[in-house]
């Protein structure tokens, strides 16, 4: 902000003419006229001459006049609370009615850049972070050395970078496509994978979230693995891939259900039980002892 100025007009006469309060003639003096007629300049200081609210001396018609918020001041009084620096041209601020220059102010009232040590001037472009203070300028990617800005930024300790450094530099990246993951994913063999990538390795329906089994390392789907890999019931044809609690018998070279080990000729479960192979057939012993 800046001090407004103000100063009397004055003037010489010539003729007869006679100061309004002491009556004395102005001829060849200077006089100050004002709306209700022309002052001597003592009778002027005397009666119209503000006081200064610094030293509360008179500002007389020569000195130079400066006012703020209906307070008036010589120049040489007008100055910094702090540095005692001249305001008469200079911006200031005023601060719990103390003058204050610009200097002074930031020093004492405005925050510190953390990044080069200057004060972030009022008004000027900044950004605040954690408690912290940087000029807009100062606030730089540590990987790439380029001013963030209004972008967003990942802390890294001490260090801050932009998105695309940190993934880069960071993140983590899939194993299947190689790009980085940012959110979300699953673990499989402690290597990261997106959500969408890690598929059945036979039919590449996604796998996250569902059940899945492993051979030579690759993942497979229930029905992937049954199909190809897993041993097939005696009985019933389908895999036997044990999922769910699922149990199996096997003898020799065969294998069944648990709910499928049943005798062939009355269909009575065999688990736990004696039974007597026949051929392709398993029986019980009534049965077999009915042939």
């Amino acid at each position: 902000m800046q001090a407004g100025e103000g100063s009397p007009q004055t003037g010489t006469m010539t003729e007869c003419f006679d100061c309004d309060n002491c009556k004395e003639s102005l001829y060849g003096r200077k006089y100050i006229q004002m709306d209700n007629g022309p002052y001597c300049i003592p009778c002027y200081d005397a009666h119209f001459a503000n006081t200064c609210d610094e030293c509360k001396e008179l500002i007389g018609h020569d000195c130079r006049e400066l006012y703020y918020e209906d307070r008036h001041y010589h120049e040489h009084c007008f100055r910094c609370f702090r540095c005692d620096r001249s305001l008469a041209d200079e911006p200031f601020t005023c601060q719990d009615e103390e003058l204050l220059c610009n200097d002074c102010y930031c020093n004492e009232f405005s925050s510190k850049c953390i990044a080069c040590e200057k004060t972030v001037m009022p008004g000027s472009r900044k950004l605040e972070y954690n408690g912290q203070t940087w000029h807009e300028h100062c606030f730089i990617c540590s990987s790439c050395q380029q001013p963030i800005g209004s972008r967003s930024f990942i802390p890294d300790k001490k260090d801050y970078y932009c998105v695309p450094c940190y993934e880069s530099k960071f993140a983590p990246r899939c194993t299947r496509c190689k790009k980085t993951l940012t959110k979300g994913g699953v673990t499989y063999r402690d290597e990261p994978w997106h959500k969408e990538c890690f598929v059945c390795t036979g039919c590449m329906t996604p796998l996250a979230g569902q059940q899945f089994t492993s051979q030579d390392d690759n993942p497979y789907c229930i029905k992937c693995f049954g199909n190809l890999y897993a041993k097939k019931c005696t009985a019933c044809t389908k895999p036997i891939t044990g999922f769910g609690g699922g149990k199996y018998i096997s003898f020799e070279d065969r294998h069944w259900h648990h709910n499928c080990f049943n005798c062939a000729r009355c269909d009575t479960s065999l688990v736990g039980k004696g039974f007597i192979p026949d051929n392709d057939e398993i029986l019980c012993r009534d049965c077999s002892n009915d042939l």
